[in-house]
């Protein structure tokens, strides 16, 4: 860390008494697939010159681990397309004895074969896995020319460094709503966990997100006819609420942005590539931090985390049935 920068040891506490101990760090606004409710079919990305540098961004984590955030989630886009992020991995990983308790990873899964054994090195334990079908041609049509045998080979790689993998699934009505059950037991074969995820309203996209909008206690609904759920205590400092499924000796996720607000509880801020920092998903309240970053200001960046804290919303206003998203930045862009 530059010796300019004092990192401050006050903790990030909003105006609504919740703890901010949870950092959803995007590396890249990159991704080497077209998800049709995540991204438009074409994209123009950030420069390159726009996103903080390796070192940037581990610096940037150093401090907000002085400040008490104790798990920090790589995403992007795909973070495994960016430059540099074995690198970074072992930056934050070897931040365990500043106080750092877990460093994860979202992940569309096709460069883990790569990377896992590097990734687990750098002291990752588990990591995310996004896969909406476990249909071939279905997984093309939703990611706009994904190979799914990629991500297949990426969960099996995962495993076998030693990573415990997290299936994350968006429920789709009428493209993957037929799926919940058989993705279940084939993530539980794996012995991999599995969340379900409902469509939120962020960005310009083609088609109507409400035509596929599913609220998941209905898919919960289809996945108790075939299992057998009881609500578990366990989490993992991110939004889901779990079930363990007896069948399978695996837990079941259910985030539900829409149907059942979790924003009580939120203890979580996102940080672009770039550097802007956003208190809420769904809102476009935010701070730059890069300028500040690379003035070596440790005072005025601490200043500005504090004044984006302070103005933390408290809840989201997604609505799936207006025409206008929420927020007309992509998930992409602000971190997944």
């Amino acid at each position: 860390m530059d010796a300019a920068i004092r990192p401050s040891d006050k903790p990030m506490t909003d105006s609504f008494g919740r703890r901010i101990d949870y950092v959803r760090l995007s590396i890249t606004d990159r991704c080497n697939l077209r998800c049709h409710y995540c991204m438009a079919e074409h994209m123009e990305f950030l420069p390159k010159r726009e996103l903080l540098t390796i070192e940037e961004l581990a610096e940037l984590g150093g401090l907000l681990i002085a400040r008490g955030v104790r798990r920090i989630r790589l995403t992007g886009g795909e973070p495994l397309v960016r430059r540099g992020v074995l690198e970074l991995a072992h930056q934050l990983g070897a931040l365990r004895e500043a106080g750092l308790k877990e460093l994860t990873l979202t992940t569309n899964g096709t460069r883990l074969p790569g990377m896992a054994a590097e990734l687990h090195a750098a002291g990752m334990r588990r990591i995310n896995v996004s896969l909406d079908t476990l249909d071939a041609q279905r997984f093309t049509q939703i990611t706009r020319g994904g190979k799914i045998e990629e991500v297949f080979a990426g969960i099996d790689a995962a495993r076998a460094a030693g990573m415990h993998v997290k299936i994350n699934m968006v429920a789709m009505k009428g493209i993957n709503d037929h799926e919940f059950a058989s993705m279940l037991a084939w993530a539980g074969e794996r012995g991999c966990d599995l969340s379900l995820i409902e469509t939120m309203p962020l960005g310009e996209v083609e088609g109507e997100r409400s035509e596929t909008y599913l609220p998941l206690a209905a898919a919960r609904d289809v996945l108790e006819r075939e299992f057998t759920l009881t609500p578990s205590l366990h989490r993992t400092g991110g939004p889901a609420r779990y079930c363990e499924v007896s069948e399978t000796d695996t837990r079941v996720g259910f985030i539900t942005p829409l149907s059942a607000n979790f924003c009580s509880s939120c203890n979580r801020v996102r940080i672009t590539a770039t550097g802007t920092i956003y208190g809420c998903l769904g809102h476009d309240q935010k701070i730059e931090l890069r300028d500040l970053l690379r003035a070596g200001d440790g005072d005025a960046l601490n200043n500005a985390l504090d004044r984006l804290i302070a103005s933390k919303p408290e809840r989201h206003e997604f609505d799936i049935d207006k025409a206008e998203p929420a927020v007309v930045r992509h998930m992409s862009v602000t971190g997944g």
